[in-house]
């Protein structure tokens, strides 16, 4: 795991011990996100645990496949933006983006410079990771809980999964890793934004974004059986295949449109806070989470 380049800046972080766990079975590399109190929510430390983890799977030659799990009932409710573990403020060694570090930089360029680190930059760098990854999603993944699904090959859910980027409720379209018009097409893209509602596993399948359904007692070894077929096959075959599928969805506009997107991100950071009191549009974890309550309370599934 990176460790912070200054731990004496601003407040201190309390140590949760492993935020993210490694374990291998067979040829199958298992890492687990590993904040369960905090629904998983993606703090700092937990972005560069990952990474080193990711790293680890690839380095090692006997790992075929790599799986992404959420440890307890969710598997991820976005990035941290409200626990005592919210590590905004720290400075890391950056890995994904040849940029300024963001912590003592104002404003706007304070914001791009960490969202274009240990979002946008860490979701391209794991997108690219040479060996399939699957990710393993259970009960919540929202916002920043999608991204890290996202940049999975596959995506198997539970029945009890629901999905939502509930962002636009800030005036902000969509989060950083801007993939929704080629996971699951233009118009359930616009759907998905434009209410903020949760939906559903068998409305994210029938949408084309998740893989597969299973019950929620058959989650994991469903996923560890696919992995375990994936990881038979040549791995440098599978690194080229990957490698192939990838550059086609970026000829058809991916990495572009996710670029242009990123600044639309930022400008209305920067309009929220010039007209309102914050940059989050006055937003924070508690009303996210009571909006999006009261959608599920009014039909959505």
């Amino acid at each position: 795991m990176s460790e912070p380049a200054n731990p004496d800046q601003g407040p201190a972080i309390p140590d949760e011990g492993s935020v993210v766990t490694y374990e291998r079975r067979g040829r199958v590399a298992i890492v687990t996100l590993n904040r369960p109190d905090y629904r998983n929510a993606q703090n700092s430390v937990m972005t560069y645990a990952l990474d080193a983890a990711f790293e680890r799977a690839v380095e090692d030659p006997e790992v075929g496949v790599i799986v992404l799990a959420g440890n307890g009932k969710h598997f991820s409710a976005g990035h941290d933006i409200g626990t005592p573990g919210r590590d905004h403020h720290v400075r890391y060694q950056n890995k994904a983006a040849l940029w300024w570090d963001h912590v003592d930089r104002v404003g706007g360029d304070q914001r791009f410079a960490r969202e274009l680190e240990v979002y946008l930059g860490m979701c391209r760098r794991w997108r690219e990771i040479p060996k399939p990854t699957i990710a393993m999603v259970q009960g919540a993944c929202i916002a920043g809980g999608l991204m890290l699904a996202w940049v999975c090959d596959l995506i198997i859910a539970s029945d009890d999964a629901f999905f939502s980027d509930p962002v636009v409720r800030m005036g902000i379209p969509g989060v950083e890793y801007f993939a929704h018009p080629w996971v699951m097409g233009p118009r359930a893209a616009k759907e998905f934004l434009f209410t903020g509602d949760r939906f559903g596993a068998a409305q994210a399948k029938e949408w084309g974004m998740v893989n597969r359904v299973v019950p929620r007692a058959e989650l994991e070894s469903e996923t560890l059986a696919l992995a375990e077929k994936i990881a038979t096959m040549p791995q440098f075959g599978l690194a080229l295949t990957k490698k192939a599928v990838n550059q086609a969805e970026d000829l058809m506009g991916m990495r572009s449109g996710m670029d242009s997107v990123f600044g639309l991100h930022h400008f209305a950071h920067a309009h929220n806070a010039e007209v309102g009191a914050d940059s989050l549009g006055g937003m924070n974890a508690k009303s996210m989470k009571a909006s999006a309550s009261t959608a599920e309370q009014n039909g959505t599934t």
